[in-house]
């Protein structure tokens, strides 16, 4: 694995509207994002950084292939867990409670018109997230995300279109693991997930002991992924569709 910290500003600040989104249900925000996507390709609604925490649901991406998700639909439902079917590329992916889902709807034109760009930028920035809270991430050179080790601590799953993205990635800060024993997550069979928190509670009187809140987590994410892009963050205040951090 090799890191990269490079950071790739852009030409000029642009600004970034940031919408936070709890207890939120997955076809509600799916719906927001195609939305904002069309909106944004228009010019009729600001570049826009949704942080969301999903309420337990299991996606399926446009390569998912059935035999990773490890129960069936019925235990799924005993479980409370929802089950999508969605556009994004990638496999089959858990996101619930205690996790950060990062959908950026961004415009990538006129000089960021390279998909695999993109999503290295994403990891880039997931990366520089873990190192504010004492955390080595990396890239896999054969695998999407970033990871601890062999532990994969972020999932990227994107769609494009017109230039314009939605679906992002999925940072673990402090999930329910037993959730992700149902699936094999995106369809890496000798891997383990990992999370802020397990990887923050490993590094002993290195760090502060207690591990860092999804909070605080979302604010990293804001500055580095408004540095890296060469945006402006203006937080959403509350009472529409989000709301700023207290």
């Amino acid at each position: 694995m090799e890191r990269d910290d490079t950071i790739s500003r852009g030409p000029r600040p642009r600004p970034l509207e940031v919408a936070v989104h709890r207890d939120a249900a997955y076809e509600p925000l799916h719906d927001l994002q195609r939305t904002l996507q069309s909106a944004v390709f228009r010019g009729d609604a600001p570049e826009t950084l949704l942080l969301v925490e999903h309420r337990p649901v299991i996606t399926l991406g446009r390569s998912a292939k059935r035999e990773h998700l490890l129960v069936d639909e019925t235990r799924l439902q005993g479980l409370g867990i929802a089950l999508a079917d969605v556009g994004r590329g990638g496999d089959i992916t858990y996101h619930g409670p205690g996790q950060l889902v990062v959908y950026p709807i961004i415009d990538l034109r006129p000089d960021r018109c390279d998909v695999r760009r993109y999503m290295r930028d994403l990891e880039a920035v997931a990366i520089a997230v873990c190192a504010d809270f004492g955390i080595v991430a990396e890239r896999d050179p054969g695998q999407t995300g970033v990871w601890v080790g062999a532990r994969k601590i972020a999932a990227l799953g994107v769609r494009i279109s017109r230039w314009v993205t939605m679906h992002g990635l999925a940072l673990n800060v402090n999930p329910n693991f037993e959730h992700f024993r149902l699936i094999v997550p995106c369809g890496i069979q000798d891997r383990q997930v990992t999370s802020i928190a397990r990887e923050h509670s490993a590094l002993g009187d290195s760090e502060p002991a207690e591990a860092p809140t999804l909070d605080e987590v979302e604010r990293a994410w804001v500055r580095h992924f408004a540095d890296h892009f060469g945006y402006t963050a203006e937080w959403s205040t509350p009472g529409n569709h989000a709301h700023a951090p207290s």
